[in-house]
């Protein structure tokens, strides 16, 4: 009968399923099954990832909602003609620590300058998540000090709290753990730039515990904060020493810089000092002429970089690393950008920071990079960063990877019998630090090109090898502290997100 028939084609069906099987060689992550009740109204395969479907059921345990029933957005944008006179504090997605969510600069920027995304007025205990690549935890909270100011049209703005039965800072805190941040992941789309939509994002799965249990998080998180503020005070330090250090070991004393006031920023000059040179009044200040003077004054023999240099080349952009190539011509190589210079430290090339391209081996022998070798980045730069941040290749990247370097980016390579690579590293970093290069750059379409024929006729002082080592191990001595503390910090809020998490899914 037709009723015995349907029992048989079910169980047809379920053999048929259950027949099924994935090699435990493959990755589960990236080869799975799927029913088809599971389908939800996505339909690319990264949205089913096995990672994911974990992450959602380990929430789905607890008590939960969706973020779209429990906050509120603003949708408030200003107009520039009614507000601000002739700047305005702008927000943007760069500028939020990753880790703590601190704002850690807002420009002052022209009206008439203003990005066409500088639209979302932001005020006081706000929430600001960026939706460009938010799993990167680019979520801020808005103090006082920060109220009506300017933010990227990159940011959803949460205004309200809608549900009682969470507290805002707690919010903040929860949806800067990974449990949310990897739902962000989830639920973005795009290439190189994933973003979230609106819908998504509210769908996103908030835990919400009792408010004790609340209330204890967000001091988990404020401690975690507080804590990281303190290493990276104590980090900030040890680096500022390093400049002062090393001036004085070379003997050169910096002028005081004068007030900034109307009287200070005139002066006069004569044609024929400018007579063939730039119109630029920064290089021809009597601030430029004794900063420049003072490098003359060291206690050792100086010479030019440009006596110094045994190689110096342009670099390569190459190919997207997609691209159909013959492979006996092209190799995929990490390109080094300006993206990757670190500040502070050296080169950054962690996570997805990394950029692979496609590099013809013809030209990468040309460009013949090795150990020691420094990288100056000649364009680029920002409104409070002069272009010419410095790098130095060491073997942790040199033996790992296959490295090039972007057309941004200029190589050099001294002669090592008179000059100690760390050494010059350090001192060219000194050099950027002090505004040197501020003087030294061209400005094209926004983008600061540094005028390397005038950064190579910069004065080098050269002491013997052996001090230059000196002095060299010193400041590597004094990044390796500072490094242990930005290390110790990451550490610390790595072990308070586990324990916040092990509040929530428990």
């Amino acid at each position: 009968n037709k009723r015995d028939k349907k029992i048989i084609c079910q169980n047809k069906q379920q053999k048929m399923n259950s027949s099924f099987a994935i090699s435990p060689k493959l990755n589960k992550n990236k080869v799975f099954l799927l029913q088809k009740s599971e389908v939800e109204k996505r339909l690319d395969p990264q949205f089913y990832k096995q990672e994911f479907k974990y992450n959602i059921a380990k929430i789905k345990k607890v008590k939960h909602k969706r973020l779209g029933e429990v906050v509120k957005y603003s949708t408030e944008t200003w107009n520039s003609k009614d507000f601000f006179n002739s700047t305005f504090p702008y927000i943007e997605i760069s500028e939020i620590d990753t880790l703590s969510g601190e704002i850690q600069n807002i420009s002052q920027v022209e009206i008439k300058n203003a990005p066409s995304r500088a639209k979302m007025v932001v005020r006081e205990n706000d929430i600001i998540i960026s939706t460009t690549r938010p799993n990167r935890g680019a979520i801020s909270f808005i103090r006082k000090q920060n109220d009506f100011s300017i933010a990227s049209t990159g940011f959803s703005v949460i205004r309200d709290i809608i549900n009682p039965e969470i507290k805002r800072e707690y919010l903040f805190a929860v949806i800067r753990q990974h449990i949310i941040l990897k739902q962000f992941e989830q639920r973005s789309s795009g290439g190189n730039y994933p973003a979230i939509t609106p819908e998504e994002l509210n769908n996103v799965i908030i835990p919400i515990p009792e408010i004790n249990k609340q209330e204890k998080i967000i001091s988990i998180f404020k401690t975690c904060v507080e804590q990281k503020k303190q290493n990276e005070a104590q980090t900030e330090k040890l680096l500022a020493s390093i400049d002062d250090y090393l001036l004085k070991e070379l003997g050169i004393t910096l002028p005081t810089p004068p007030e900034n006031i109307l009287m200070n920023r005139i002066f006069t000059t004569t044609i024929k000092e400018i007579s063939g040179g730039r119109f630029d009044p920064k290089l021809y200040s009597p601030q430029t002429k004794a900063l420049l003077k003072s490098l003359l004054k060291t206690k050792y023999e100086f010479q030019t970089l440009k006596v110094m240099i045994v190689h110096s080349t342009a670099g390569d952009w190459g190919l997207d690393e997609n691209e159909k190539v013959n492979e006996n011509e092209y190799v995929k190589c990490l390109v080094l950008r300006a993206t990757e210079f670190d500040n502070k430290f050296n080169l950054n090339v962690e996570g997805n920071r990394a950029k692979y391209r496609l590099i013809n081996k013809i030209k990468l022998t040309t460009l013949d990079i090795q150990t020691d070798d420094l990288l100056i980045e000649k364009s680029g730069g920002s409104r409070d960063q002069p272009v010419g941040r410095i790098a130095i290749l060491h073997k942790d990247l040199t033996n790992n990877y296959t490295l090039c370097f972007s057309n941004f980016v200029h190589k050099i390579r001294f002669n090592q019998n008179i000059i100690y690579p760390e050494f010059a590293f350090n001192y060219l970093k000194t050099i950027h630090n002090i505004k040197i290069t501020d003087v030294m750059q061209s400005q094209t379409n926004g983008i600061r090109n540094l005028i390397l024929s005038e950064y190579f006729n910069l004065p080098i002082p050269i002491p013997s090898l052996t001090k230059q080592k000196e002095i060299a191990k010193h400041i590597t001595d004094i990044r390796k502290q500072a490094q242990q503390l930005k290390d110790k910090t990451k550490e610390a809020l790595e072990k308070a997100g586990k324990e916040i998490e092990s509040i929530l899914i428990s």
